[in-house]
């Protein structure tokens, strides 16, 4: 999981999994999609999202082909929903517990 929100941290990658979300790309074209980054930089930002296990990688020839890994994204999703439920449920059980002391101390 930190290995997913990591390679997330960096609006790169994050843009190249939206490129790869709906449908395959190959390599080439993702790097088209920033011009200013170096192809080679691109290759890095790939690879970080493919050991994260946040992309896919398939050869078709000489051609890399990749897209999202779904799956993955979905158990990060699950992870960060708890997550933050369960972080929201910690500040409404301080929040009561104040008020119950106010209202202890006022009465």
């Amino acid at each position: 999981m930190d290995a997913a929100l990591k390679a997330l941290a960096e609006p790169r990658r994050r843009e190249i999994l939206r490129l790869v979300w709906s449908q395959e790309r190959q390599a080439t074209e993702i790097a088209e999609h920033f011009s200013e980054v170096a192809r080679s930089a691109i290759s890095q930002h790939l690879g970080v999202l493919k050991e994260a296990g946040l992309v896919s990688e398939r050869r078709d020839g000489t051609r890399r082909l990749y897209r999202a890994e779904r799956d993955e994204m979905k158990k990060l999703r699950k992870f960060l929903d708890e997550y933050w439920t369960t972080g929201l449920e910690r500040l409404r059980d301080v929040a009561e517990t104040a008020q119950r002391e106010k209202e202890t101390s006022d009465g």
